[in-house]
């Protein structure tokens, strides 16, 4: 089974934010992020899909042990920047449009997934996790990179006052979303989870990130 249809994307267009991303997403990688994606990324072989991979920020990081990757992008503008990105890449790279919740793919057919701050932004996180564990095979692996809910009370009370106004003006981002138990709760089993704080902006506080892999959890017969 593939996906439902992806042709109409038109509701996943958020230009100003794109725009604004290209120019961040360089100070970021500076700041850490690079390093944080090299963790991310390291091990991976065979087939990966990338969901929601913006300006292919992570293709420079795939080690060529990886024989393809498919990335998958619904924003016009940054799908653009990572088709350029991707023909920069040392691993075969194929960029499609499409978006989280409805995968262009065919069931069990890649040894990974790659989730890359971009689980903040989904409509439906449940949904993606479910679309993911539905492209993995059964033995794949999926890996996540997520800025997250914090454990400090007074830092969730200013994450859940601002998430209304952010989600508008961050392209769909909501800071405050507890990632590693919605990998759980979709039928993950998480191998490795490093929680970390780190400011990917020099304006921005220092926040919770979570880096892990999991893997699909065996089903009952």
């Amino acid at each position: 089974m593939v996906g439902a249809d992806v042709s109409d994307l038109a509701q996943f267009q958020h230009p100003r934010f794109a725009r604004m991303y290209e120019r961040i997403s360089a100070e970021s990688e500076r700041r850490g992020t690079a390093e944080h994606r090299d963790r991310l990324l390291s091990g991976l072989a065979g087939r990966v899909i990338e969901v929601g991979a913006g300006n292919g920020m992570n293709f420079g990081h795939y080690p060529d042990t990886v024989t393809e990757v498919v990335a998958v992008e619904p924003d016009d503008h940054l799908r653009c920047l990572a088709e350029q990105a991707a023909a920069r890449a040392e691993v075969p790279v194929r960029v499609m449009a499409g978006h989280a919740t409805a995968l262009p793919v065919a069931a069990a057919s890649f040894d990974a997934a790659v989730a890359s701050l971009v689980l903040c932004s989904v409509s439906d996180v449940s949904a993606a996790l479910a679309e993911l564990r539905r492209a993995l095979k059964p033995d794949g692996e999926l890996r996540f990179f997520e800025h997250v809910r914090s454990d400090k009370p007074w830092f969730v009370l200013l994450q859940d006052t601002i998430t209304p106004l952010w989600s508008r003006v961050g392209g769909g981002c909501h800071p405050n979303r507890d990632t590693a138990a919605a990998v759980s709760a979709a039928g993950f089993d998480i191998d490795e989870l490093d929680r970390f704080s780190f400011a990917p902006l020099r304006f921005f506080p220092s926040h919770a990130h979570v880096l892990g892999r999991a893997r699909p959890r065996p089903t009952t017969q």
